[in-house]
């Protein structure tokens, strides 16, 4: 597993060069897709708006505004921001951060159970489930979410969330607190995206060729989720919040590259180029476009 983690992909696209000078990279061509690798926070879930709901239903009860985008922007898809530095730094609040963590806690408890699938995760998971690639091998699907057990399993309570999760094997979903990711490697790090890849590869029959990085597709809402399957050497979609789309407008191609530079943990020769083919943007996960990753719609 370590190996597979520290592991650095070069993201191949052809430089051509003329009369001395580097001309921009061509479009690379891909393997068919193998492999498709989901968030679950604010892509298949509507839990980003219930995250949003829990903090300013404590703001609100000490006077404070609703927490804004340009704020929330920059902590959607980093582990442990809902009660970090950028948060109180803007929110103020009149109470210690261990209080916050418990008040925001119990809304939590209470509200993550009423959480329900965004438009179009329940019907891309199960065509996944029996769709083929243009080589005419099955898809292999896992999950990779910062979240931790707790409030995963609040989460998938209700019978539709349930059975979107169902889609996915038990063996191949990675939570933000298992213990084979090591402390402090959570997204932008591609760690949790190359452990997911590592759980599908040791369940393929025998005789199946290894999934390689490259043949794999993520899934992705937030930013630093995004640079995470960039890392790890895979291509990528992101789907944000319409919300966030707006705070990152006219900066698509930045985020697309993984080049926000919105975390910063070295390994600089792990992100994408801009325009390099290997990310596109959606606006819903019923738009998935299958022909543009090798695979037959079903």
């Amino acid at each position: 597993m370590a190996s597979l983690i520290r592991a650095s992909y070069q993201v191949p696209f052809t430089v051509h060069t003329v009369n001395g000078h580097q001309m921009a990279p061509t479009q690379p061509s891909f393997p068919a897709v193998r492999a498709c690798l989901f968030d679950m926070d604010g892509l298949l879930l509507n839990t980003e708006d219930i995250y949003s709901q829990c903090a300013n239903e404590v703001l609100t009860k000490y006077g404070r505004p609703h927490l804004p985008w340009p704020i929330k922007a920059r902590m959607m898809g980093v582990p442990g921001s809902s009660n970090g530095d950028i948060f109180h730094a803007w929110a103020q609040l009149p109470i210690s951060r261990e209080q916050y963590k418990k008040e925001q806690g119990e809304l939590q408890r209470l509200h993550f159970p009423k959480c329900k699938p965004l438009p179009g995760a329940l019907d891309l998971l199960a065509h996944l489930r029996v769709a083929r690639n243009r080589d005419d091998q099955p898809i292999e699907v896992a999950l990779a979410t910062s979240s931790e057990k707790a409030n995963f399993d609040r989460k998938i309570i209700r019978p539709e969330t349930k059975k979107l999760m169902d889609l996915i094997p038990t063996n191949r979903r990675i939570l933000g607190d298992d213990p084979r990711i090591q402390q402090g490697r959570g997204k932008p790090a591609p760690d949790i995206y190359l452990l997911a890849l590592e759980t599908i590869n040791a369940t393929l029959p025998d005789g199946v060729p290894e999934i390689a990085p490259n043949e794999c597709l993520v899934f992705e809402d937030s930013v630093p989720g995004l640079e995470a399957g960039r890392r790890a050497g895979m291509r990528a979609v992101w789907v944000p919040h319409p919300c966030l789309a707006a705070e990152y407008r006219g900066k698509e191609r930045e985020v697309l590259a993984g080049r926000t530079g919105l975390l910063k943990i070295d390994d600089e020769h792990q992100l994408g180029d801009l325009d390099d083919g290997w990310a596109e943007q959606l606006s819903s996960l019923e738009e998935f476009p299958y022909e543009n990753f090798g695979t037959v719609a079903p």
